[in-house]
């Protein structure tokens, strides 16, 4: 029997990022049930107050890069450059989410303690070197998720939606589990870098080994689809959008995906990377399915939330395009896709928070008629998150999806990036038609009262502009990302 090795300073400096979130969450949890509702605000204070510290330490390094805990842990530069934006974007939801849960009494306080339990969840996924932290981080994020989604309890759609979220949840993270334990039966192994060596051995010496590893492959790259949201595995991504309050949608719809990208490329790239030859074609399937469901079923929506859910989707499969190239090219793309695509879903469902108001959800598509005659100043920015959704140059979408396909062709999927250029073009239709309603369309109803805030339209602002200013300087970021997969 083996002692357990002592745990030193030394093996909780890369933690201290994590350390930080969670022992704030912790307090503020405590803190949070001596406030009163008039005073919940300074639980959302102190949470971006902690997530704010938190972007700090892991942008200038504080702690450090290594791998602890036996390799469980690994902090590298990928981790750091998904950790950033996954911090970042959970703490912009926190900002769009104050006005609009305070406005309908939604229990504030619990909020931000389980965007922060989540967020943590989230940078385990991204660090894990082992498949046990693979699935810690992956249910840390997944059970407050299924809270969020329930926040209003006393709307049904969101009741029926979290149930929903929690069957469906349970089911994939049922078949990532069970495809990890045939990957240990394999390989006899449950950490990443233990398992590629073997992986390699048992693709080479055939028989029964070969098949329980592949069975094991297809398993996990099923669980991950699901996480990610790629056809056929997306069923649960347009109810839970539209069920969730607004800023609970915006928060799992935006960091949760680049986390997923983390944990996709720990287990199959650090994993069973000998099968890339395998779960690449998987995975090409996979972003050829997203691409075409996505883009057809998003046409026939009228509620915008349930659009951007499709959209969402076919998203995914751009992802999907770049991950199936490959390589340095195809990982980097994928990254910068990845972390596009927060940017930009932050930036659209931030729109309809910005324009609902208590009772008036804003959510559907017709609620956007005539905006530009009402407010010219919003309808510019939902335009510009609009046309980066769709991939108009310059804007940030326009990049991403370049490159993507370009990591496609580089790594000899050529069908699939052509598949790529046809859905963009598909998919540009039912952004335009968002466009059309605002400028082209009589306003339908009474005009809503304006925002008491200011604080929320100027954040929106703020991310909607970025688009077009990250647009314009995108190679800092692109170079950031090669910088992750670089060696």
């Amino acid at each position: 029997m083996t002692t357990p090795m002592p745990i030193s300073a030394a093996d909780l400096q890369p933690l201290l990022p994590e350390l930080t979130l969670i022992a704030g969450a912790f307090a503020l949890l405590m803190l949070d049930l001596f406030l009163d509702n008039a005073r919940r605000f300074i639980t959302h204070a102190l949470a971006l107050v902690v997530m704010v510290a938190v972007v700090w330490m892991l942008a200038t390094g504080v702690g450090g890069q290594g791998s602890v805990f036996s390799g469980m842990f690994v902090r590298d530069t990928l981790a750091d450059v998904s950790k950033v934006v996954i911090v970042a974007v959970s703490a912009l939801s926190l900002v769009y989410g104050w006005p609009y849960l305070r406005e309908r009494n939604l229990y504030p306080g619990e909020a931000p303690v389980l965007v922060m339990f989540a967020t943590a969840g989230m940078m385990m996924m991204v660090s894990a070197g082992s498949l046990v932290m693979v699935y810690l981080g992956l249910e840390l994020l997944a059970l407050c998720s299924y809270a969020l989604v329930a926040l209003n309890r006393d709307d049904g759609l969101a009741t029926e939606a979290a149930m929903k979220y929690i069957v469906l949840g349970s089911l994939a993270s049922g078949l990532l589990l069970y495809g990890m334990s045939l990957v240990y039966g394999a390989t006899g192994s449950l950490h990443l870098p233990a398992i590629f060596d073997a992986t390699g051995i048992a693709l080479g010496g055939g028989g029964d080994q070969r098949l329980l590893l592949l069975t094991g492959v297809v398993f996990m790259v099923a669980g991950v689809a699901f996480k990610l949201g790629a056809a056929p595995f997306h069923m649960w991504l347009p109810d839970v959008y539209q069920g969730a309050p607004t800023p609970v949608t915006l928060f799992i719809s935006a960091a949760p995906k680049l986390a997923a990208f983390g944990m996709a490329f720990r287990l199959l790239q650090d994993g069973v990377g000998p099968a890339a030859a395998q779960w690449q074609w998987l995975l090409a399937g996979l972003a050829a399915a997203s691409l075409v469901i996505g883009n057809v079923i998003a046409i026939a929506q009228t509620n915008l939330k349930r659009m951007l859910a499709y959209s969402t989707v076919s998203h995914v499969g751009f992802l999907l395009v770049g991950f199936a190239g490959g390589g340095e090219v195809g990982y980097s793309a994928a990254l910068f896709y990845a972390i596009s695509y927060a940017i930009m879903s932050a930036a659209a469902f931030g729109a309809i928070i910005v324009l609902s108001r208590q009772g008036f959800e804003a959510d559907r598509i017709d609620d956007f008629k005539g905006l530009n005659a009402r407010n010219p100043w919003q309808a510019g920015l939902v335009l510009c998150v609009m046309a980066s959704l769709a991939g108009v140059p310059p804007f940030l979408g326009f990049w991403a999806k370049l490159v993507v396909l370009g990591a496609a062709v580089n790594g000899g999927f050529l069908w699939l990036a052509i598949v790529g250029v046809l859905c963009a073009v598909i998919g540009a239709f039912y952004y335009l038609r968002v466009i059309k309603v605002m400028y082209f369309d009589e306003p339908v109803g009474e005009i809503p009262p304006a925002r008491k805030d200011r604080v929320v339209p100027l954040v929106f602002g703020v991310n909607a502009l970025a688009l077009l200013a990250l647009g314009i300087a995108w190679n800092p970021i692109m170079a950031w990302c090669k910088l992750a997969f670089a060696g």
